[in-house]
């Protein structure tokens, strides 16, 4: 029985027209557009296309052989390739922009406690996101490429072609950045009730060869790339059980009155 005193909907009088947001999706997806425009042109003049493909390929030029270069078999390769890289670049500096116009597009739609959730998840996988780059292209990329070139016979030059090294590199940070995010999927799971903690911690043996497989699977056939990827997820795994009771905790909708 109704006692009139029913907590009133804090979404109630917010519905706006569906033109309405049309309007504002399309002004949200202009300046995140505008954002990476604004960086990659700041980018082509500081360090400059070839800067940025120099240091992307820093890593793998370190450990080819003394004289030896990259090379191009494509004929418009040498100015198409650093763009991309640029291009790729501008995105990942403006994604905190582009992610803030996603939240802003999205966040008067939410109850209070859901963009409790949310903002914490969209700011924690991008960090991860950018931690699994970093860890990539600092640690397992100088480890993987000196251990490639210890296993080539002397009678082989070491030419690396460019399209193919971006190809490579973009399937790597692709892989760990995804990887890194394994304890944002664990709290999502735990959060919308799809699966318990308790069942996740029974889960953990099965998770590691999970991870195994995963990195066997994704990454090139040496067992330093391998580690490289299955240990921090499973790191990351144990993290996600730990993150997951304090995000449900938070993030509770608040009881009704009866």
């Amino acid at each position: 029985m109704s006692t009139g005193t029913e907590p009133k909907d804090e979404l109630e009088g917010t519905e706006a027209p569906f033109v309405s947001h049309l309007i504002e999706l399309r002004d949200r997806l202009i300046r995140a557009l505008l954002a990476v425009g604004v960086v990659f042109a700041v980018l082509c003049f500081y360090p400059s296309p070839a800067g940025l493909y120099d240091l992307l390929a820093a890593p793998l030029v370190k450990s080819l052989p003394q004289g030896a270069t990259m090379i191009a078999t494509n004929v418009i390769s040498p100015f198409l390739v650093p763009v991309k890289i640029t291009l790729m670049a501008a995105f990942l500096v403006a994604l905190p922009v582009v992610l803030y116009q996603a939240w802003a597009f999205v966040a008067p739609g939410l109850y209070s406690h859901e963009k409790r959730l949310v903002l914490p998840l969209v700011v924690s996988s991008t960090v991860l996101f950018f931690a699994g780059v970093a860890f990539c292209y600092y640690f397992v990329f100088g480890q993987v490429f000196a251990f490639i070139q210890s296993f080539a016979p002397k009678s082989i030059t070491a030419a690396p072609d460019i399209e193919a090294y971006l190809g490579f590199v973009l399937t790597m940070f692709i892989a760990f950045g995804a990887a890194f995010e394994v304890p944002v999927v664990v709290v999502v799971l735990v959060r919308m009730g799809l699966v318990s903690i308790e069942k996740l911690r029974q889960f953990r043996g099965y998770f590691i060869v999970v991870a195994f497989i995963i990195a066997a699977v994704i990454t090139p056939p040496d067992v330093v790339s391998q580690l490289a990827l299955a240990i921090p997820m499973c790191l990351l795994y144990e993290l996600g059980i730990l993150a997951a009771g304090l995000f449900v905790k938070h993030t509770q909708a608040p009881a009704s009155a009866d």
